[in-house]
């Protein structure tokens, strides 16, 4: 399929694809909740006569484009929303108070129907298989851990898988990735601290986990600047502390939350460790207990492959232009794409959304986040030309 092909396809059905978006966007639904957007994207593929399997992982949905008789590679979005409450003031913001697709996953699962779309109407030139694949709770329930296990990179065996994410503080239009490690490792932190509680006006006949909890935040930062290697990346964030209903009460436990981030998997068992030896030790020199889980999934980093990374890079070009695909940096944020890339090889990447003249300047994850939706039908013509390419290197 030509470039300029692909490119203006794309283009012509770019209020379509909008339209997807701003629906999935009114009605945001969080991890293994997604049942009106798969819905939605049943019904979409039944629309263009896509074959599909659905209820995998819960609310995941696979189509299936091509001949089915050379290589088959893979596309991926995400579908989940976040438990944030949105306050910018476009038109179809969030009709759930608390719920908004914050990260994006209204766009990438628009643009991947976009690219279901465009790859249909051309199947006629599809040597081999294409699966997109749509996905649950990426935002923290390993969704993709879990639609792996279900099977869908078998049957057929996919070879290489690719996603697009976008980014509010890059340009429209641009995108950027690396080969190697991309994303880190994630890791969640829960740290109850055991006291004995009581009035606070008699502190000396009490033992105080707030104090003990607020010693563990403190002294948990210097694991990552006085153990690790300057050299190394390392992040432990405790961001929620929980203790006490009253201002005249010393409670009896403090509950501490966070995350822990590392480039390795390795590293996140390392810090891991070392969390739990210095809560505990601290809460016993304070006559208190700590117990210290690590709830939920470790999500491996993010590597993308060389190989991967390059057809992907290339294919970005030609769409884009050269000047507007560059490499990045690894960056601390955990994805778990990785649980694919476990397996086969892959390429994620990010997709610039920002525009200062609409105030598309948020990064995701904030309530005011908001992308530039010319970025959409660009997503789905390198989706497109990302697949036909990486068909034509396996063939």
């Amino acid at each position: 399929m030509e470039i300029s092909e692909i490119a203006s396809q794309s283009k012509e059905i770019h209020q379509w694809i909008v339209d997807k978006r701003r629906t999935i966007h009114r009605n945001p639904e969080l991890m293994y909740e997604e049942f009106e957007t798969s819905r939605l994207i049943q019904n979409t593929l039944k629309d263009l006569k896509i074959p599909y399997r659905k209820d995998i992982a819960i609310t995941g949905v696979i189509g299936t484009i091509g001949n089915g008789k050379g290589p088959c590679i893979a596309l991926r979005a995400d579908m989940d929303a976040l438990p944030i409450h949105e306050e910018t003031d476009i038109d179809f913001k969030s009709e759930i108070d608390g719920k908004m697709h914050a990260c994006g996953h209204d766009c990438h699962t628009a643009m991947l129907l976009g690219a279901a779309k465009v790859l249909k109407k051309n199947e006629d030139k599809i040597n081999g298989t294409i699966k997109l694949i749509f996905q649950p709770a990426e935002e923290g329930g390993a969704g993709g851990k879990m639609m792996r296990e279900q099977g869908v990179l078998q049957d057929p065996k996919v070879q290489q898988i690719f996603a697009l994410h976008v980014a509010g503080t890059m340009p429209m239009g641009t995108l950027a990735s690396r080969e190697g490690t991309l994303l880190a490792a994630t890791s969640s932190i829960k740290i109850i601290v055991k006291g004995n509680g009581g009035h606070a006006a008699a502190p000396h006949h009490t033992i105080d986990p707030v104090v003990t909890g607020s010693k563990i935040i403190v002294e948990l930062q210097t694991l990552i600047s006085r153990e690790l290697s300057p050299l190394e990346s390392g992040v432990i964030s405790i961001t929620m502390a929980n203790a006490g209903s009253a201002t005249n009460v010393i409670p009896s436990t403090m509950e501490l939350q966070g995350t822990i981030r590392s480039l390795t998997s390795e590293g996140i068992s390392k810090l891991q460790n070392r969390v739990k030896e210095v809560a505990q030790s601290i809460a016993i020199a304070n006559r208190c207990e700590a117990e210290v889980t690590f709830p939920g999934n470790d999500y491996p980093p993010t590597i993308n492959d060389a190989e991967c990374w390059r057809l992907g890079k290339s294919a970005a070009k030609e769409i884009l232009g050269d000047e507007k695909v560059s490499e990045m940096d690894s960056i601390m944020g955990g994805e778990d794409f990785a649980y694919y890339t476990e397996e086969i090889p892959g390429c994620f990447s990010f997709l610039g959304v920002g525009n200062p003249d609409i105030d598309a300047v948020y990064d995701v994850h904030h309530p005011m986040f908001k992308v530039d939706e010319t970025a959409l039908s660009l997503g789905t013509a390198v989706h497109v030309n990302t697949a036909f390419k990486a068909l034509k290197n396996l063939n």
